[in-house]
């Protein structure tokens, strides 16, 4: 504890987990630290099932029906989901050639761009061009474009193509799904660049109780813990150890449901994701559901997990994620949760403190990626450079899934 560090990171969420790797690998002196005594944070995977029970405070143990506590690992973040079963909209004429114009589109060559000013052409304006329905706009924009509202409709068109196009190539590259996912539950990618940190000369400290952050003339200088101060020139945090400089920017309702069967309707697929445009079900944001199961180590020999998420609009999250919860039913046991969502009022640039935004209730780690990016750029003053990264990538992932 008592040595200087480059940067000191508080809390081992995928977010500070990431930024600690990357950190790492730039030659950067680090030290990490937890006050849990479990790595993920907010993002990990429960185990075994008892102490699943016991976070929600459900009363008893789990029935034997569950098979063994140690065969779950249950994530508190649904993310990386796959989606099946979209091949009848690919076969419409003219949504297919929707998707032949956005493969074959490049910014640089006009001659792709079909009268399409990328920079000023609304996206609302593309999909009329190609005189698509309702139906199918709101599955490109939050299926395949990830799109958590419909504002974009009137913004240019360049980001939901350079989206929609990043969606076909990692499908083309996967095959039946573009998504990935790990093994044993998404707790595995905290710890997996936690362990590229350790290669590259990170410091690990779970279970450790940090007392206060120390500020001198507006500047971090370091951190307290037991008595001792390890000093730093930069902090990564998330909300949680400095919520004076945080303001509460939402909620999100999280419904962990187990269940003995797939989800009806999908091929009975050990895994999928449904997006319940918000158009649809007359609401401001959309409605998120995934599933896994015991195909990929989470579950129970015959079990399914599928969670519900969404950002909180009334007095009733409940009552909100009932057209989710139909397409799941029977469900065996529901764990519900509401958490605030946090973002940084503090950017960091004086304070040289930056902290990470609350996960919110996409089953997908695009806004999160966009987070790990900007702290990034606000702490070196550079664009990240994944190629810089590429050579490690075997460092940074074991066992996944498609």
């Amino acid at each position: 504890m008592n040595e200087e560090y480059d940067v000191i990171v508080l809390g081992t969420g995928l977010t500070e987990c990431i930024l600690s790797g990357i950190m790492s690998v730039k030659g950067k002196k680090v030290l990490h630290m937890d006050r849990n005594s479990y790595y993920g944070a907010e993002s990990a995977s429960i185990t075994p099932l008892e102490d699943l029970y016991k976070r929600f405070n459900l009363p008893g143990s789990p029935p034997e029906t569950m098979g063994k506590g140690r065969d779950w690992n249950v994530d508190l973040v649904p993310k990386f989901l796959m989606a099946n079963g979209l091949m009848g909209l690919f076969e419409k004429r003219r949504f297919k050639r929707f998707l032949q114009f956005v493969a074959n589109f490049d910014e640089n060559d006009p001659k792709t761009m079909e009268e399409v000013d990328p920079k000023k052409t609304p996206m609302r304006e593309v999909f009329k061009k190609f005189d698509l329905g309702q139906d199918v706009i709101d599955f490109t924009g939050h299926s395949l474009a990830l799109y958590r509202t419909d504002e974009y409709l009137d913004h240019p068109c360049i980001d939901a193509i350079n989206r929609i196009k990043l969606y076909s190539e990692s499908l083309a590259r996967y095959g039946k799904s573009p998504y990935l996912y790990p093994l044993y539950g998404l707790g595995e990618l905290p710890q997996g660049f936690a362990r590229l940190s350790a290669i590259y000369g990170g410091t690990y400290m779970l279970n450790k109780p940090i007392d206060e952050i120390v500020i001198e003339k507006g500047k971090v200088v370091g951190v307290k813990s037991e008595g001792e101060i390890a000093r730093c020139k930069q902090l990564i945090c998330d909300p949680s150890y400095i919520m004076d400089s945080a303001t509460k920017v939402g909620q999100v309702i999280r419904v962990i449901c187990i269940m003995s069967h797939p989800i009806k309707n999908t091929g009975d697929a050990n895994s999928c994701q449904i997006i319940i445009p918000q158009n649809q079900v007359n609401r401001k944001h959309d409605i998120y559901v995934c599933m896994i199961s015991y195909a990929h180590n989470v579950a129970a020999q015959g079990k399914y997990v599928a969670i519900i998420s969404t950002t909180v609009e009334t007095s009733d999250p409940e009552k909100e994620i009932k057209p989710a919860l139909e397409l799941l039913e029977p469900v065996e046991q529901k764990f519900v949760s509401i958490s605030d969502q946090y973002a940084p009022t503090d950017m960091g640039n004086d304070s040289q403190i930056f902290i990470s935004r609350s996960y919110d209730a996409t089953t997908h780690f695009e806004t999160t990626c966009d987070d790990i990016k900007d702290i990034y750029r606000r702490m070196t003053g550079a664009d990240f450079d994944f190629a810089e990264m590429e050579r490690k990538k075997n460092d940074i992932f074991g066992d996944a899934a498609e």
